[in-house]
């Protein structure tokens, strides 16, 4: 595996054999962390989130931290000379004087491009309005691989927000490239899957999908279930959000349809569409994929540094 100084944008920007390498490399991180602990003393990262985070923000100052390294940055753009009218390529320019790769949250699809575009730095999209979210999607697939030992056969429902949702996106993009994976789209008219991704996607790649509203019908398939949030910040109309917010919630009783091993995964923040009952059921993978996404981004750091 080869990434050094390259840049991260979209899931498919890794091919299946490089992206398998950081799995092993997170791996190895997972196993023994403190063998790891100084491999990025002298190295900075710079977080530039133009959109509020937890858990990406967070596990990414984490990971270089925990790699010996330091970080600088800003979690909200009012802060920085972003809210004087600097451009991104100038900001991106600016701080790249200073670190040496840089993570960026922003609300316009293609921003992390232009950042990249830009600097010689590596940079890395951490989410970009409802396009992609590659972070996202290499934690989901080494918290699904850690658990299953990999993706064949895979019978894979996606829940909730299917339009808006930039974490589906890129899952779907992603678990494509892989035999045997079967998607069930499960979401209400008005947040279907875009057509971009039905037909770039799914269609090119031969994925068999199917699409419906019914959760419950779904659920005794599934060999995981990824549910998302409806998203209250992507839509322009109050009235629709509050109409299809409450579309899917899972609880216990849901969930007594589904396999005994099936993994209920969800990127977070979560408002009310998992309840809170269903944290204790041994299926629950939220909370360990939040800290999985700490150790890939160590390893995705090392990479595209070549520590």
């Amino acid at each position: 595996m080869d990434l050094k100084g390259r840049s991260l944008l979209e899931p498919l920007d890794f091919s299946v054999e490089e992206t398998e390498s950081l799995f092993a490399l997170a791996g190895r991180v997972m196993d023994a962390p403190r063998d790891f602990c100084e491999v990025c003393r002298g190295r900075l990262l710079a977080t530039l989130f133009y959109e509020p985070s937890t858990r990406t923000r967070f596990s990414f100052e984490a990971a270089m931290l925990r790699l010996g390294g330091q970080v600088i940055g800003f979690s909200e753009p009012g802060s920085s000379s972003v809210a004087k009218g600097e451009s991104i390529a100038d900001t991106i320019r600016t701080v790249a004087c200073y670190a040496d790769i840089a993570v960026i949250r922003h609300p316009k699809e293609g921003a992390p491009r232009v950042a990249a575009m830009s600097t010689d730095m590596p940079v890395i999209n951490a989410g970009d309005g409802g396009h992609q979210h590659p972070t996202q999607t290499l934690t989901d697939l080494l918290t699904i691989k850690r658990a299953r030992g990999g993706f064949d056969d895979l019978t894979v429902g996606v829940c909730g927000d299917l339009k808006f949702g930039r974490t589906v996106h890129s899952l779907i993009k992603a678990l494509s490239r892989y035999e045997g994976v079967r998607f069930a789209l499960i979401a209400p008219e008005e947040l279907r899957v875009p057509e971009y991704v039905r037909k770039e996607v799914l269609e090119k790649s031969g994925t068999p999908f199917a699409e419906t509203e019914d959760l419950a019908e779904a659920m005794p398939s599934l060999d995981v279930l990824y549910m998302t949030r409806v998203q209250r910040e992507r839509f322009f109309n109050e009235e629709d959000y509050i109409r299809l917010k409450d579309s899917y919630i899972l609880d216990a009783e849901k969930l007594r349809l589904a396999r005994a091993d099936m993994m209920v995964l969800h990127p977070l923040p979560r408002v009310n569409e998992i309840a809170v009952e269903v944290d204790a059921d041994p299926r629950a993978f939220y909370f360990k994929q939040a800290k999985n996404g700490m150790y890939m981004r160590m390893a995705l750091i090392m990479a595209l540094l070549g520590v």
